[in-house]
């Protein structure tokens, strides 16, 4: 499964860098291809854990699997590819202050009804990209409320793996954390 995706990613973006050759780059877009492509695989993968075997296992999935899904994907665009948040289940996954600055303006735009544009970050050998994750329905299975979205045999799973978890207690369409694309700007031609 994770080949398959590694190698179709490897093709998409080499058939996207042949074509891009001599012309103005949108970094907002490459930032964006990074991150749909990660919110893939992983969103895949869960679901199919959680269609095949249950929310639990999709939760163990995420403990063991998802950082190295992270990170081959992280291999695969030639770029860092993190999610961080204000309330993370993971301590690794907790936002700096220039982060947790940008989580904020992302609620105000949602609370506001604004356009959700992502951040782009030029310095001058690198691109940063910040874009929102927002919540779902089957978030909620791990990221809700207990005995409302959450089974509590989760939520004690959730306490087992995650002691210090602060990811709890959403609804749908809030603002959970950012994706942070973090790559090289391509050498000019």
């Amino acid at each position: 499964m994770f080949k398959k995706l590694l190698i179709i990613s490897v093709f998409i973006g080499l058939v996207s860098c042949n074509n891009s050759k001599n012309k103005e780059i949108d970094y907002s877009a490459l930032g964006k291809k990074y991150t749909l492509s990660t919110k893939r695989a992983l969103g895949k993968n869960l679901m199919d854990k959680i269609k095949n075997e249950g929310t639990l296992a999709a939760l163990a999935f995420c403990n063991s699997k998802a950082y190295f899904l992270t990170d081959s994907m992280s291999v695969v665009q030639n770029a860092t590819i993190k999610r961080v948040s204000d309330k993370p289940r993971n301590i690794k996954n907790l936002a700096n202050t220039e982060e947790l600055q940008q989580i904020e303006k992302f609620k105000t735009m949602l609370l506001t009804k604004q356009k959700m544009i992502p951040f782009v970050k030029e310095e001058e050998k690198r691109i940063i990209f910040s874009a929102p994750i927002i919540t779902d329905g089957i978030c909620l299975q791990c990221h809700g409320t207990v005995r409302r979205e959450m089974h509590p045999a989760v939520l004690k799973a959730i306490k087992e793996l995650y002691p210090d978890d602060k990811a709890i207690g959403y609804d749908v369409n809030e603002v959970r954390g950012i994706w942070k694309i973090t790559f090289q700007k391509p050498r000019s031609e």
